[in-house]
């Protein structure tokens, strides 16, 4: 079931901020092209922030120790593991929407 987040206005474009939806931490991205993309918010190596991360329109990289994520598949460049990617869709009215 997709929940309401935040608006796509809270989103700075080119960067990520972190939520919490039903109770998991989630970051959310908003790109350059519009497209908003949804992980999980820790990486699952260090811990790091992911929201604080640099993105682009396909990969998110990790603050603390520079791995980039897939932000389609969630896999790591290199095979060091993945992080889990959320569906979410930014509605008519400019809700931005994640399922868990």
């Amino acid at each position: 079931m997709s929940r309401p987040v935040c608006s796509v206005e809270d989103l700075p474009v080119g960067e990520g901020r972190a939520y919490v939806v039903d109770g998991e931490q989630v970051a959310l991205f908003r790109h350059r092209s519009g497209k908003v993309s949804a992980v999980q918010a820790a990486c699952p190596h260090a811990g790091g922030p992911l929201a604080d991360g640099q993105i682009d329109e396909t990969v998110v990289v990790c603050p603390l120790h520079l791995t980039a994520f897939d932000l389609t598949t969630g896999e790591a460049a290199g095979g060091e593991g993945s992080i889990a990617v959320h569906p979410c869709r930014v509605t008519a009215d400019g809700l931005v929407e994640v399922s868990l």
